[in-house]
């Protein structure tokens, strides 16, 4: 399990690039879930768990398939929203919108899991950092429909604004051909849902944009 400061101080010189995927894609217990080792053999580093409307017990067993078909790879396994429930699989890491658990506390209850912080402006992503996070995730950098109640998008100036506390991976709208622009604007990586799930061949696409992300 990759390991990250535990000071509530953290900073982007306390965090490892290294520990943050360039490519993270979102799983739900919709998607083709036979498909996740071939999009970890083909370089997605990163898979983020996503199963609002799951119960604990069906998001605990889509993160130990999920961590079962992409470990052997050397991917990175993170949970949406729940702490609990990344520590109860043996998750790498823990991602927390606005409504969750604050990221001091969860780093304080988890200091050797990877925490990423949702963030819409810089002073966000400064505050995370202070409180230990270990990346930003930063969106909606374009539009997007999978989901709803979003501010409207950033723009990838935006990403430039907010670089240096923390690692940025930009979220919203991410295709590949958008993927390159986002790691140009600062961006360390991006994260993507209808580019993978929704594209005609998942695997191909998949492909396509761990080459734009380089």
């Amino acid at each position: 399990m990759p390991s990250v400061s535990s000071s509530s101080s953290a900073s982007s010189s306390s965090v490892s690039l290294a520990v943050v995927p360039r490519l993270f894609c979102l799983v739900a217990p919709t998607d083709d879930l036979a498909l996740l080792p071939a999009l970890a053999e083909v370089g997605v580093d990163g898979f983020q768990v996503r199963a609002k409307q799951a119960t604990d017990r069906e998001v605990l067993a889509l993160t130990r398939l999920v961590i079962g078909a992409v470990r052997p790879f050397g991917a990175m396994v993170v949970v949406d929203d729940r702490v609990d429930l990344a520590l109860a699989a043996g998750a790498d890491g823990v991602h927390l919108g606005a409504d969750d658990l604050p990221v001091a506390l969860a780093r304080r209850i988890a200091p050797d899991l990877v925490v990423g912080a949702t963030c819409r402006t810089p002073a966000d992503v400064r505050r995370a950092a202070a409180d230990g996070a270990s990346y930003a995730g930063f969106g909606p950098v374009w539009a997007t429909s999978s989901k709803s109640g979003l501010p409207a998008p950033l723009g990838p100036a935006s990403l430039t604004r907010a670089t240096g506390p923390l690692p940025l991976v930009a979220i919203g709208g991410v295709e590949a051909g958008r993927a390159g622009e986002a790691v140009a604007a600062g961006a360390h990586g991006v994260a993507v849902i209808g580019a993978v799930w929704g594209a005609r061949d998942p695997v191909a696409s998949a492909k396509e944009l761990v080459a734009a992300v380089g």
